[in-house]
């Protein structure tokens, strides 16, 4: 993965040949979704020390995919911002089908 990226799509590209394993992807949407499920019960109880939960269930299901499936280090490590972005892009890509799941 390169260290410097001019455009968001360039970064997203390289992003992909990181997730090339199914489980790893898998892994990446089931976070993501527990995220997102995490996020909608906490505006909804209004208990916000939920919050503390959204980066655990994300974070912890996607690294479990790179360390123990993918054999990589995640590029949060190296870009945490567009990583992030590209983790819920990649999660509208499953959804659509534009990504096999």
């Amino acid at each position: 993965m390169r260290t410097r990226y001019d455009r968001f799509a360039e970064f997203y590209e390289d992003y992909l040949a990181e997730h090339r394993d199914t489980t790893c992807r898998r892994l990446h949407f089931l976070g993501t979704a527990l995220a997102l499920i995490i996020l909608v019960v906490t505006l909804v109880l209004q208990r916000w020390l939920l919050l503390l939960a959204m980066p655990l269930a994300g974070y912890g299901f996607a690294w479990c995919g790179h360390f123990i499936f993918e054999k990589n280090r995640p590029t949060t490590f190296y870009h945490p911002l567009y990583s992030l972005a590209a983790d819920f892009v990649m999660f509208r890509d499953i959804l659509v089908g534009r990504i096999r799941f």
